[in-house]
């Protein structure tokens, strides 16, 4: 399944065994060559207190505390699959659980409207290691090779570091993000979210995602350059975020403090892997 073309391979574990070594089983399920082929792969669990339980593991095998890309899809999954009948479920995750509102067509999930809860502006709780008495991380200055950036830090639930660009089509992800996911300040390394500013509805972005390299979309980390972007006063507090894999609609509301997140859900198709 895919997000905007953040695909992952997703198991429903009630139904299934999978291997003990989670890790090196992503690793190879991942592999685009020798396995399926994907951004990492996502487990569907039983949870004790919510109606689903999302377990996510990078294409490099590090498990990752959320995609908002991924849960998406896990909405998807489990209406289409009958798993659930109600279109508003909760899923537990390791960045906190969240509620999922699911948008019916012909009997199918199309779109996805997730609460991703609050932003998490804190230096030491994104984590972001820097000197500072500030509550929030917005002027944090990198050099890289031959440029220097200027990030804000947010997490959702997972580390993100926005900066701006003027170009960003021509900009080169890969060069820059590669060294910045495991730069210094940034001790259980980053996603790095490079953006542009169309007008004070639109973002244009890319993403360096940690464990993963350049990826199509990334859920989390169009909410946080979202709330960078306002906590800049770059743009208005419901933009879209347009993304290589497509569209995102973003709200980061001011009563609740809670980021909302809405788009759509693909399957791609379903099969078996012999290991």
């Amino acid at each position: 399944m895919h997000g905007l073309g953040n695909d992952y391979v997703y198991i429903d574990v009630t139904k299934e065994k999978i291997p003990d070594d989670i890790s090196e089983f992503a690793k190879i399920i991942s592999d685009r060559r020798f396995g399926v082929g994907s951004d990492g792969l996502i487990l569907i669990c039983p949870s004790d207190r919510c109606d689903f339980k999302m377990k996510m593991y990078n294409m490099d095998g590090s498990e990752a505390q959320m995609c908002g890309n991924g849960i998406r899809c896990v909405g998807k999954y489990v209406y289409d699959k009958g798993l659930t009948k109600k279109n508003t479920i909760t899923i537990e995750t390791l960045a906190g659980d969240k509620t999922l509102n699911l948008n019916i067509e012909n009997g199918k999930v199309s779109t996805v409207k997730v609460d991703m809860g609050e932003p998490i502006l804190e230096p030491r709780k994104i984590p972001v290691d820097i000197q500072t008495n500030d509550k929030v991380v917005k002027d944090l200055s990198i050099k890289v090779l031959d440029k220097t950036f200027n990030f804000t830090c947010v997490s959702m639930g997972n580390p993100h570091a926005v900066t701006v660009v003027n170009d960003i089509e021509k900009f080169d992800v890969e060069k820059y993000g590669s060294i910045l996911e495991k730069d210094i300040h940034f001790p259980e390394r980053a996603n790095i979210e490079f953006i542009e500013i169309i007008n004070q509805r639109t973002i244009k972005m890319r993403v360096w995602e940690r464990g993963a390299g350049e990826t199509f979309a990334c859920g989390t980390g169009a909410c946080a350059a979202t709330v960078a972007s306002i906590m800049n006063e770059l743009v208005e507090r419901k933009v879209t975020v347009k993304l290589l894999g497509g569209d995102l609609k973003i709200k980061w509301d001011k009563e609740n403090n809670h980021v909302y997140m809405t788009g759509p859900a693909t399957t791609v198709f379903e099969g078996e892997i012999e290991l």
